[in-house]
C-alpha cells in the first residue's frame, strides 16, 4: 500500500508540473529547478491551453486549480481567506472557485453506506432518495427516512477521495519543499507550513464524526439560546465517512422577500445572527467557518439554524484576548496600540520597518477617521487592515483570517436584511464584557498563578538541564548545529559550474588525445582519419555543442 501511494504521489506530482507548464508558469518551474524536466517532456504532452496570453496570472492559476481537481479547488478556497499570504488579485480570483462536481452513482452511495455502517442499508433506512440534494468534491448529500420514521439527510463521502487527497498532499509538500529551497524570500510565506495547515484542514473536513461532535459542542454552547437551532445527529447511522442528521425545512436567509411575506422580522434576524456569531467568537472561541447564506436557514419565530460544520475556527484565550484588544484599538482608532499588538502577536520578519508600518497604519486609520462609526463595516475594515500589514510581511493566525472572512459574510447578510444594520453597536457589549473579564480579580489571579507556575517549572528544570550540558561536555558529546540559510541556491549553482568545468576539462583531454592519435599513422582508418581520433573528435563535438546550448539556454553567458 505504501508503494502504491508513492507511485500515485509521483504521478500526481508530474501531472501538477505539466499542468503548470501548459498554463504558462514555466518561470515558476524554472525557479523550482524543474525547467529541464518540462523542456524534455512538454512536446510529448497536450499543447498549451488556448488564449493563455490574454489571461492574468491569477486567472491562469485559477484554471490550473480547477483542472487539477477537488483537492486543489479546496486549497484555492482556503487561500482565498489568506490575503496575508497571496496577493489580492489571486484572492479575488480564487473566490470564484466553485466546489461543483458531478454526483457519483447511487449504487456507490449504497455500497459506501453499507460498508461503513456494517450492515444492509435497509437495516438503518426505510428509504433514500437516489437524487442527491447537493454534490461536492468530498461528499454528496441525500434525503432519506430512518426505519423509525424520522426525516434525515445523509452526507456520504466520495469513495476513494481520501487516497486522492493524500497523494495530492504528498505532491504539494514536495513542491513546497522545492519552493523553500530554491525561491529566495519564500520563507516569509512558509509554503511547507501552509501545506501542513491545508492538510490538517481538509483531513478534518473528511472526518464526519468530527463534524458531528462539532455540531453538538456548538449546540451545547447555545443551550440557553432559544432562537438558535442545530440539527440532531444520529450516531448509530454515522461513521467517519457517513453523517446522518435531522432534515431541516427552512427558508434561506438570503430570501428576504419570502421572509417578509411570512411575517418574520428581518431586522430581528439580523441582530440575532450578529449576536450569535460574536458570542461564538468572543465567548466560546469556537465558530462556524463558512456562514454564507446557503448555510443559514430561518425557521418559524425567527429561529436561526446553521448547516455544514465541515469548516470551523477555534480561538484560544490568547487569540481571543488579541482579537478583543485589536478590535478595541481599531474602533477607537488607537494607532500605537495597533502597532504594539502586531509586534507582540504577529509573525514578523527580521527586516520589518517599524517606522513605515506606523506610517501606513496611520494612513489607514486616517482614511476612515471622518466616517461615522455606525457606517463603518467592521469586516471590510479588518480586510483593509490585513492588506496594510501584508505589505510588511506580517502574518497572523489562519483562524483569525478565517474569522475575518466569516465576519465579512455575517455583516453582509445583516446589511442585506437591514440596511441600517450596525455591527459596531453589536460589537461594543461583547468587547466591554471581554475587557471586564480581562481585568477581573479572578482572571488576574488565574494569570498570575499561570505565570508563577511557569517560573517554578523553569527553576525546577534549570539544575537538571545544566547537569546534562556539563555531562555532555565531559563526554565530548556536546554539539552545536549551525543552519546556513539562503545557501541552497548558491550550492546548486556552484555544483553546476563545477560540473561544466569538469566536462570542459574532459573535452580538452579528448581533443588533445585525438590530436595525438592523428600523428600516429597506424590502425584502421575512416576517410583517411584514424578511427580512434575520429571517434574522439565526434564525441567531443557532440558534447561541446550540448554544453554550449546549455550555457546559452541558462542565460548566463
Amino acid at each position: 500500500m505504501g508503494i502504491n501511494r508513492n507511485i500515485r504521489s509521483i504521478r500526481r506530482y508530474l501531472n501538477i508540473v505539466r499542468v503548470l507548464s501548459r498554463y504558462g508558469f514555466d518561470q515558476v518551474l524554472e525557479m523550482l529547478g524543474l525547467a529541464d524536466v518540462i523542456v524534455r517532456s512538454r512536446r510529448l504532452l497536450r499543447p498549451e491551453a488556448p488564449d493563455i496570453a490574454r489571461l492574468t496570472a491569477a486567472e491562469r492559476m485559477r484554471l490550473v486549480l480547477e483542472e487539477l481537481g477537488p483537492t486543489f479547488i479546496k486549497l484555492g478556497q482556503i487561500l482565498s481567506t489568506r490575503p496575508d499570504v497571496i496577493p489580492q488579485s489571486f484572492v479575488l480570483e480564487f473566490e470564484k472557485l466553485q466546489d461543483d462536481v458531478p454526483s457519483f452513482p447511487f449504487e456507490e452511495v449504497l455500497a459506501q453506506i453499507s460498508g461503513e455502517l456494517g450492515g444492509p442499508v435497509g437495516q438503518y433506512y426505510a428509504e433514500i432518495d437516489p437524487v442527491p440534494l447537493a454534490a461536492a468534491s468530498i461528499a454528496q448529500v441525500h434525503r432519506a427516512r430512518l426505519i423509525t420514521g424520522e426525516d434525515v439527510v445523509i452526507k456520504v463521502r466520495r469513495p476513494g477521495i481520501v487516497e486522492v487527497v493524500e497523494s495530492d498532499i504528498s505532491a504539494l509538500m514536495a513542491l513546497a519543499g522545492l519552493a523553500e529551497r530554491h525561491i529566495s524570500g519564500s520563507e516569509l510565506y512558509d509554503p511547507v507550513g501552509i501545506v501542513r495547515e491545508f492538510a490538517r484542514t481538509i483531513r478534518r473536513e473528511m472526518d464526519f464524526l468530527r463534524e458531528g461532535h462539532t455540531i453538538e459542542k456548538i449546540r451545547d454552547n447555545f443551550i440557553r439560546t432559544p432562537w438558535m437551532y442545530f440539527p440532531h445527529v444520529y450516531w448509530e447511522q454515522s461513521s467517519k465517512a457517513i453523517l446522518t442528521m435531522e432534515y431541516i425545512a427552512g427558508i434561506k436567509v438570503s430570501d428576504r422577500e419570502k421572509l417578509t411575506e411570512l411575517g418574520l422580522d428581518v431586522k430581528l434576524i439580523a441582530r440575532r445572527g450578529a449576536d450569535s456569531f460574536l458570542e461564538m467568537v468572543l465567548h466560546h472561541g469556537l465558530f462556524h467557518g463558512d456562514p454564507h447564506p446557503g448555510n443559514v436557514l430561518i425557521l418559524p419565530n425567527s429561529v436561526i439554524c446553521l448547516l455544514d460544520y465541515g469548516i470551523v475556527g477555534r480561538l484560544d484565550e490568547d487569540l481571543k484576548t488579541f482579537l478583543t484588544d485589536l478590535l478595541t484599538a481599531v474602533v477607537s482608532r488607537d494607532m500605537d496600540e495597533i502597532v504594539s499588538l502586531l509586534l507582540f502577536a504577529g509573525d514578523i520578519s527580521e527586516s520589518l520597518d517599524v517606522v513605515a508600518l506606523k506610517r501606513d497604519i496611520y494612513n489607514f486609520i486616517d482614511s476612515s477617521y471622518e466616517i461615522p462609526l455606525k457606517e463603518i463595516e467592521i469586516g471590510n475594515v479588518l480586510m483593509e487592515f490585513v492588506e496594510v500589514i501584508t505589505l510588511h510581511h506580517i502574518r497572523i493566525s489562519p483562524d483569525l483570517m478565517l474569522l475575518i472572512k466569516s465576519l465579512v459574510l455575517v455583516e453582509g447578510m445583516g446589511r442585506s436584511l437591514d440596511p441600517a444594520f450596525d455591527m459596531v453597536e453589536h460589537l461594543r457589549p461583547f468587547i466591554a464584557k471581554a475587557l471586564r473579564q480581562k481585568i477581573s480579580p479572578l482572571r488576574i489571579s488565574r494569570d498570575f498563578n499561570k505565570i508563577l507556575f511557569s517560573y517554578m517549572n523553569l527553576a525546577r528544570n534549570i539544575p537538571r538541564d545544566l547537569k546534562e550540558i556539563i555531562n555532555r561536555i565531559n563526554r565530548n558529546k556536546f554539539k552545536i548545529d549551525l543552519e546556513h540559510r539562503g545557501l541552497d541556491k548558491f550550492t546548486t549553482e556552484f555544483d553546476r559550474s563545477i560540473n561544466r568545468l569538469s566536462i570542459s576539462m574532459i573535452l580538452a583531454s579528448i581533443i588533445i588525445g585525438s590530436s595525438i592519435m592523428m600523428q600516429i599513422d597506424k590502425g584502421p582508418k575512416i576517410m583517411d582519419f584514424p578511427v580512434f581520433a575520429f571517434i574522439g573528435y565526434t564525441a567531443a563535438g557532440i558534447v561541446g555543442l550540448w554544453l554550449v546550448y546549455a550555457v546559452i539556454r541558462s542565460g548566463r553567458m
